[in-house]
């Protein structure tokens, strides 16, 4: 592959000061970024203000401002971005929440009784607890739902085997389900 098609050379490029470099990640990355950020929104209530756009640029300023990782590959910088659109979807449905404690936005309307439909707020806290006991469980689920990755992607970021990825995913999932129902 030559350099110019290669996320993984240009990240190192980036990470050894070379500014423009990350510009370059940024286009070729972008429409897999953009996409992740439909996905996450899609499942959003109408009250939510925040665009795909919005919230790749808002995680490209984000890892833009993050230096001497030694980045390892495409995936690796997706795993990365997945992380930071997850902090900035939960910043972000905080401080909507916080907004209509203060009144100063008029009652939601409820958005939708489709089932795919997460709390971002609650899924994120169940995630906390579940990574201070479960590690590596949390981190498959960051990446599956925020990062929209495939089980096999999830195993090669991972470096894990496919049938542990979906062994993690199995558990994990039922154990979220478990605590977002408030059966603790």
């Amino acid at each position: 592959m030559e350099l110019g098609e290669s996320v993984t050379e240009w990240l190192q490029l980036w990470r050894d000061g070379d500014e423009q470099a990350m510009g370059r990640v940024a286009e070729l990355v972008y429409r897999d970024l953009r996409r992740l950020a439909a996905y996450h929104l899609n499942g959003e209530s109408q009250a939510n203000t925040l665009q795909p756009t919005a919230l790749v640029h808002e995680a490209y300023l984000r890892v833009a401002q993050i230096r001497k990782i030694d980045w390892q590959d495409r995936g690796h910088f997706i795993a990365m971005v997945t992380s930071l659109m997850r902090r900035i979807l939960v910043d972000h449905a905080r401080a909507r929440k916080a907004a209509k404690r203060d009144g100063s936005l008029a009652p939601e309307i409820a958005a939708s009784h489709d089932p795919r439909q997460l709390d971002t707020l609650a899924l994120d806290q169940a995630l906390e607890r579940m990574a201070e006991h479960y590690p590596r469980c949390a981190r498959i689920v960051e990446f599956r739902f925020f990062g929209d990755l495939e089980f096999q992607e999830i195993a090669e970021v991972m470096e894990l085997s496919l049938t542990t990825v979906e062994r993690e995913w199995r558990f994990a999932r039922a154990w979220l389900q478990k605590k977002m129902a408030g059966a603790a």
